[in-house]
């Protein structure tokens, strides 16, 4: 079933805010550096699509109106990409070799005294940011050094 664009975005931002944002997760996965710039972008790219039009319809005039509108929404899209791809990947099912990952962490996590259950469906990334959310709040350092 295929998800609208709006609820696509809503997801990407909840991901966002559920992702945890260490330097220990940076090489691993690419959600850290997407993160970024999508913040990044969601604060810049008006501002600049804004300046973008003023300039090129201070400068040029009137008859460039069609290629100022089409920079400036350009410039508004970048954001919305960022989200796009943030959503599409939390709703992606993990991977064999992720799955297991996810797996033999939620086990050793439960043997320190973790309680929540594992997913019983196939579990995405969107589980997978949740649980290393959990791991690096409510699990002590020396536990989350071990893992990386």
């Amino acid at each position: 079933m295929q998800k609208s664009v709006m609820s696509q975005v809503q997801i990407g931002r909840q991901y966002a805010k559920q992702w945890p944002m260490r330097k220990e997760l940076a090489p691993l996965f690419s959600e850290f550096r997407v993160i970024r710039a999508t913040e990044l972008a969601i604060t810049v790219m008006p501002i600049l699509a804004m300046l973008t039009l003023f300039f090129q319809l201070n400068y040029l005039g009137p008859d460039f109106l069609p290629q100022a509108i089409a920079s400036a929404l350009f410039f508004l899209s970048l954001p919305l990409q960022g989200l796009l791809w943030l959503g599409k990947r939390a709703q992606t099912p993990l991977d064999p070799a992720m799955l297991s990952w996810y797996k033999e962490l939620h086990t050793k996590m439960v043997a320190n005294g973790y309680q929540a259950k594992l997913s019983e469906k196939k579990p995405r990334y969107l589980e997978l940011a949740t649980l290393l959310k959990d791991m690096f709040e409510k699990m002590d350092k020396a536990f989350t050094k071990e893992q990386f």
